[in-house]
């Protein structure tokens, strides 16, 4: 049994793990498509979420996000079925609905007319970088061109929130080749972009050649130098930085990701899917065929299930939060804990603030363009022994 979900709103991830191809740098529960049990799988998927949303009689969905893996991996009859299921089934009243998709599934335009039939609203493509000798050398297998190919038909679609995804520190990258790239991207005139700096994960293709002593990076310093190049790119062209990673014209954040930062309700449907349900966090099977298998005896596929203590909340109330602009909201807190924070970190707090990395906004907490710089080690002080 999974916890009752105490307010009467939550939003929503579903997990597709397949890909036509592995990226080097990915480390999410994926497997290549060809020879998956792909239409079992999506049953199975339907099914967790009937016997889920059970047990939440009262909940109404407020975002949806189709993540991977990469869900515009699905062949056409097999996305329609999944749509149509969730359609069915999540008593969706919110605002948006999002999509992850890989540049060369939209060419067609086919998948696009079939996501807006279905009411997804909002797209988020993998687009990553827009030189090609960058994106041959981390494993992707569209080119520049068709990156802005998808984007442009996506918009003739009728999609007019789109996010795109760029990664910096990348094999064979410099800042004259990433301010290409986000003069590219800021051309396409969407209205969201994402940047994160290349993280080696373990079991990636880079790990191993990190490992080997076979994998040139660009330096710390250029790492950072990007970071400070892209916020003052896109915050020049009215993108505002709104989270660490992530940019966008007002009223286009991505509001379900904002539901993780503001370390609010969700639920996690798939394979090595997670979610966090009242006070109880938990994760289903990654293996598909561990999954599948409880869920054909009308049993939930989950792993791990642990029950978070408030100290825990506290501590995820202040990572998340502080990864936005905005900061971790006082009254926020207050209402959530019956503390303030200062009450919570009386020596914490204002020393990161004489520190310069914290920053009293009145309403708010947050991280200074200096602790963002350095927010993990920021985060690491909030840790209740």
């Amino acid at each position: 049994m999974v916890a009752q979900v105490s307010r009467q709103q939550a939003a929503v991830y579903i997990h597709i793990p397949f890909c036509d191809h592995i990226c080097y740098y990915c480390n999410f529960n994926k497997v290549l498509i060809n020879g998956q049990p792909v239409h079992d799988y999506l049953v199975a998927l339907l099914t967790e979420i009937r016997l889920t949303l059970a047990q939440h009689p009262d909940v109404t969905i407020g975002t949806i996000y189709f993540g991977g893996g990469t869900p515009s991996a699905l062949p056409v009859a097999e996305l329609d079925f999944l749509l149509t299921g969730v359609q069915e089934l999540l008593p969706f009243r919110g605002q948006e609905v999002t999509f992850e998709a890989n540049p060369n599934d939209l060419l067609d335009g086919t998948k696009l007319a079939l996501l807006r039939s279905h009411g997804v609203n909002r797209l988020s493509i993998g687009v990553q970088s827009f030189n090609d000798t960058v994106l041959k050398k981390i494993g992707r297998t569209h080119t520049a061109r068709q990156a802005v190919q998808a984007v442009e038909q996506a918009q003739q679609a009728g999609f007019d929130n789109i996010s795109i995804d760029l990664i910096y520190r990348l094999p064979g990258q410099d800042l004259v080749d990433f301010q290409r790239s986000l003069s590219q991207a800021l051309a396409l005139e969407i209205p969201h972009y994402a940047t994160y700096s290349l993280i080696l994960e373990r079991k990636t293709v880079f790990y191993n050649l990190m490992r080997r002593g076979k994998l040139q990076l660009p330096s710390q310093d250029m790492e950072a130098d990007m970071y400070q190049l892209a916020m003052d790119t896109l915050n020049a062209h009215g993108i505002e930085q709104y989270e660490i990673s992530n940019f966008a014209r007002p009223g286009f954040q991505s509001q379900h990701n904002l539901v993780y930062w503001h370390n609010e309700h969700y639920f996690g449907f798939g394979a090595g899917a997670s979610g966090y349900l009242g006070q109880t966090r938990y994760q289903n099977f990654g293996p598909i065929q561990q999954y599948l298998q409880p869920l054909a005896q009308e049993q939930l596929p989950i792993l791990t299930s642990e029950q978070i203590t408030t100290n825990q909340q506290i501590e995820e109330q202040l990572f998340l939060g502080l990864r936005l602009n905005a900061g971790v909201e006082k009254a926020r807190f207050q209402e959530r804990f019956g503390r303030s924070i200062l009450a919570v970190y009386p020596q914490v707090i204002p020393r990161l603030i004489q520190q310069g990395l914290l920053v009293d906004l009145g309403p708010a907490y947050a991280l200074t363009e200096r602790g963002r710089f350095i927010g993990n080690d920021v985060f690491a002080d909030f840790m209740l022994v």
